[in-house]
């Protein structure tokens, strides 16, 4: 298995949540994700303000192999998105858990964080 931090939450999606306090978290896509794409060449974002709804898609990361759907692990309002992807997009590739998170949300309903999965049992479900 890939680069895989613990303390993070995950979704079968692919996608990473860092809870950062007060109702915000950040979200990201996985070393597996990144890998799986290949070289990454554009990542669309939605706007800031606008309400996701858990499992829907809210954007769309391009590689030079496919184009994959990104899914909103949980449901809330977009406070911040990464702009650096906009010309920096291959983030993405080296940088998956750090520089290259996507966006940030204030939660509207917090208690979907206790339905993520935890860094083992993401593991075992790429392992599949």
């Amino acid at each position: 298995m890939s680069d895989l931090p613990q303390g993070l939450s995950y979704v079968s999606s692919h996608e990473w949540i860092r809870n950062e306090g007060d109702g915000i978290v950040t979200i990201g896509v996985t070393d597996f994700a990144q890998e799986q794409l290949g070289d990454v060449v554009f990542v669309e974002l939605p706007d800031v303000g606008t309400q996701l709804t858990s499992e829907d898609e809210f954007g769309v990361i391009e590689s030079v192999k496919a184009a994959s759907d990104l899914f909103a692990p949980v449901s809330g309002e977009v406070i911040a998105i990464n702009e650096q992807l906009d010309d920096d997009p291959e983030l993405v590739n080296s940088d998956p858990y750090g520089d290259a998170w996507l966006l940030q949300v204030r939660l509207t309903h917090p208690e979907e964080l206790e339905h993520l999965l935890d860094a083992e049992a993401y593991s075992q479900l790429c392992d599949e």
